[in-house]
């Protein structure tokens, strides 16, 4: 069977201001969505499916999928309204996409196993693949999912406040996920939220789910009831994952295996971002963490 990971790149970049997913980084021009790609290989990943807008695929295909397609299986998905269910009448002022749920649900056709989402603007490590791909082999049915939760204090950007689904963790299982806004550091450096302070301890999603197969149906109803939800002159509102996660886990439809990752996450979310990323990424370089050819892994 497949292992598959879910690359969330169609995402609008708004705060960024431009396509964040595509922008060079790496010391020799490499995207942040390579290293996962490099990463998930060497872990065992045996499909990478793209999630793009249509105008993002062809330079996809030329600078990352002709160089791993004889790797590993590569299928490219396109994120767009067209795949809205035909009762739904878009409001003429949405620009926004409609989320992460409707993300992976433009890939439904091409996902062939167990599959994991990760977002294409951020670093995860190695670990995470490592972790994610055993639990993903583990997985039984569609009530069965994973994640790899990140320390909060790992997660921070020190150029403006971002969001992070604060997770409560039992025993190794998910409880429940508070997907939060506007975290940000203090002048003293305190982390707090849009509810207040938060310890740099707590435990976070990164979008970094692991789902069988077979929950995709479940999600595909989810997502048409979210949109059933919405009111005429709701235009930004988004179906995201964590949110769906949470609302699975209130009807006890799911159940989330959570293994942590101590590696630092960082990620581009400002335009400030991207130089704080370019020096890490150099720095794992020149710790040989990563060669210089990320697919000779």
């Amino acid at each position: 069977m497949e292992t598959t990971l879910v690359i969330l790149a169609a995402g609008l970049g708004s705060r960024f201001g431009g396509n964040k997913q595509l922008s060079h980084v790496g010391p020799h021009g490499e995207m942040l969505m390579e290293y996962s790609i490099a990463d998930a290989i060497e872990a065992g990943f045996t499909q990478i499916v793209f999630i793009l807008k249509e105008e993002m695929v062809e330079t996809v295909r030329e600078t990352i999928g002709n160089r791993i397609k004889n790797r590993v299986r590569v299928d490219y998905a396109i994120q767009t309204t067209d795949t809205l269910p035909a009762w739904y009448q878009i409001p003429a002022d949405r620009q926004k996409p409609f989320g992460t749920v409707h993300a992976v649900l433009a890939a439904k056709d091409v996902i062939r196993g167990p599959f994991a989402t990760v977002n294409a603007d951020d670093f995860y490590g190695k670990s995470a693949f490592v972790l994610m791909k055993k639990m993903l082999d583990e997985l039984k049915s569609k009530s069965d999912a994973c994640m790899v939760p990140y320390i909060l204090g790992n997660t921070m950007s020190e150029n403006g406040g971002v969001t992070r689904g604060i997770c409560e963790i039992e025993r190794g299982y998910l409880v429940q996920v508070d997907e939060t806004h506007d975290i940000h550091y203090e002048e003293d450096h305190r982390i707090v939220g849009e509810h207040g302070g938060l310890d740099p301890q707590e435990a976070v999603s990164m979008n970094i789910w692991g789902f069988h197969p077979e929950l995709l149906p479940v999600m595909e109803a989810y997502f048409e009831a979210f949109l059933r939800g919405l009111a005429p002159d709701e235009i930004k509102a988004e179906c995201l994952l964590p949110i769906m996660v949470n609302d699975l886990l209130k009807q006890k439809k799911l159940t989330v295996k959570a293994k942590s990752s101590p590696d630092r996450w960082f990620g581009i979310t400002y335009q400030p971002d991207r130089e704080t990323v370019a020096a890490a990424l150099q720095l794992l370089h020149r710790k040989k963490v990563y060669p210089e050819d990320l697919y000779q892994i």
